[in-house]
């Protein structure tokens, strides 16, 4: 599933097509995705001007010039494709289509089905049952060692797994959670509430550094995730540990290399040595 780095990246994508365009045709080509399309949502769309493209978490918003936003997810598979009108037929996959007053066309295909997109009116955006419970923005100035340090106080489980809280933190996935803690030297089966406040300390900085890298990396396609251009990213060529089980930690003499564990479902990577 696309995480924080790989949303901007696409909403940055489609800032310089769609804000301040009006969508000329909007074209919804089945009932649902993961959950159903808002009624009408072809015609509620055309005629609207994007206003300005946002993130919050893993989710677009396109605010729109009468007040509504489209709330958009990528799900595992989905992708925001930029091309041109033109009599190209849409593809097997391709469920949404919006052509813009400047002759661009973005395709949101999702072989899986697992995306959405939503309509909230913007008052109400902070309260979408979508978004009212998410955690802080890992890349604001707001979100510092102190705040993370009251966020982990109680909690028994492993620090891995409550990374991938997003009432904790809003964004952070598997890739991006596992990479934070090499960087930042911390045992991902540790509990949360034992790290202490110079750990914490660590903590903060690594995330947002290893969020921004991506970020200025094109995000990482491992398997699906491309940019609006239809490029790939290429951050999974500088990952430390993710996806690396038994190849040599970068920068450890370790001898066993990276270990791969399983919590709550997900893979785990990390250095023994290092982490601790």
């Amino acid at each position: 599933m696309p995480e924080l780095p790989e949303v901007e990246i696409v909403c940055r994508g489609l800032a310089p097509v769609l804000e301040g365009r009006r969508l000329a045709l909007v074209q919804v080509r089945r009932a649902n995705l993961r959950l159903p399309f808002p009624v009408d949502l072809a015609l509620r769309l055309t005629g609207r001007r994007v206003e300005a493209i946002t993130r919050r978490a893993k989710y677009m918003t396109w605010r729109l010039d009468d007040g509504w936003v489209v709330l958009g997810h990528l799900g595992m598979s989905g992708r925001m494709i930029i091309g041109p009108c033109d009599d190209t037929p849409p593809g097997r996959h391709d469920h949404v289509i919006f052509d813009t007053d400047e002759g661009r066309r973005v395709t949101f295909t999702d072989p899986r089905r697992f995306g959405l997109l939503d309509l909230v009116r913007a008052e109400d955006l902070a309260g979408h049952r979508l978004l009212c419970k998410l955690g802080p923005e890992p890349l604001d100035d707001a979100f510092t060692a102190k705040v993370l340090k009251a966020g982990l106080a109680g909690r028994s489980g492993p620090i891995k797994v409550a990374l991938l809280d997003q009432t904790l933190i809003a964004g952070i996935g598997n890739i991006y959670a596992s990479e934070a803690l090499f960087r930042a030297g911390i045992d991902p089966t540790r509990a949360a509430s034992s790290l202490t406040a110079k750990e914490v300390g660590r903590l903060v900085p690594a995330l947002k550094e290893v969020l921004l890298a991506s970020i200025a990396s094109g995000g990482s396609s491992l398997r699906d995730h491309r940019l609006p251009s239809g490029e790939l990213g290429y951050f999974q060529h500088s990952f430390a540990v993710y996806d690396r089980e038994g190849e040599p930690c970068p920068g450890c003499d370790c001898a066993q290399g990276i270990s791969r564990i399983v919590q709550a479902g997900r893979a785990t990577y990390f250095c023994k040595k290092r982490q601790k």
